[in-house]
């Protein structure tokens, strides 16, 4: 398929052959069930495949528009939307979203969110009332995503890497994660950080900041910062992330999930 979708990719008159147009369904059939998927692990560094992400672009491509009639409402799209929820094991509450061609494992419950083609969310995660997960994200097992969190989606540049949360994070109310930033294991978002590639990210729990950006460690505590930044206006304080400790161990896991910011008495 890899090679198909690549030669579409450069010459869209290919996808009026019957082998070509075949070739893009059958990707998103394959993100659908978990098959594929837009960027894998590969040690502790991810792979992004850029031919998947070129074969759900091409599909935007060939779909056709079509009116769905949900009385008393009303859509115009070209996507299709996952069924069979019972058959693979997800729990998905009324108004809960899911477009076809996004991978939702076993166990997961969709509150009223929307999760985006392209999209992975692995077993046993959450994703609370009007979350986003957007398209290519990548979610790891037993996450919990809270009220309004917004995962943002990546399909251009086709280089660009996806927003991924690995396993056992807990991103509280209202928190943000955008442009390919990378929240490693068990890491745990207070609400209302906002993630970039251009965030500070500061280490403030030893003797000295510690300064990073696109990456939360594992295990990590982080609130919601600002440091002063001098502008021709004036100084200004700028938006950060505070790491200010990590979970303990100590913890039981889905117990450390609610508590690990109440230990640093900071609110979920």
């Amino acid at each position: 398929m890899e090679e198909l979708i690549k030669a579409a990719w450069a010459d869209r008159e290919l996808l009026k052959t019957r082998k070509y147009e075949k070739a893009v369904h059958d990707v998103i059939a394959a993100l659908d069930k978990g098959e594929l998927r837009v960027a894998q692990p590969e040690g502790r560094k991810w792979k992004v495949n850029e031919w998947v992400k070129q074969a759900i672009l091409l599909y935007f491509g060939i779909q056709k528009m079509q009116t769905w009639d949900v009385p008393p409402f009303e859509f115009y799209d070209k996507m299709l939307l996952k069924k069979n929820y019972r058959d693979i094991g997800v729990r998905a509450v009324p108004h809960a979203v899911a477009r076809y061609g996004a991978y939702l494992a076993p166990n997961v419950v969709l509150m009223p969110s929307y999760v985006n083609i392209g999209a992975y969310v692995g077993e046993g995660t959450m994703v609370d009332t009007w979350a986003t997960v957007g398209s290519c994200a990548q979610i790891g097992k037993n996450v919990h995503l809270s009220g309004g969190v917004g995962v943002g989606g990546v399909l251009e540049p086709l280089q660009a890497s996806p927003v991924i949360i690995e396993d056992g994070c807990f991103l509280g109310s209202r928190s943000i994660v955008v442009e390919g930033v990378i929240v490693e294991k068990e890491a745990v978002l207070g609400a209302n950080v906002v993630l970039t590639q251009s965030t500070k990210i500061i280490d403030v729990s030893g003797s000295i900041p510690i300064e990073g950006k696109g990456r939360v460690p594992a295990r990590s505590v982080v609130i919601p910062g600002s440091y002063a930044k001098k502008f021709p206006a004036g100084e200004y304080h700028v938006n950060c992330a505070l790491i200010i400790g990590k979970r303990k161990a100590s913890t039981d896991l889905k117990t450390s999930l609610n508590d690990a910011l109440r230990d640093f008495k900071i609110s979920v």
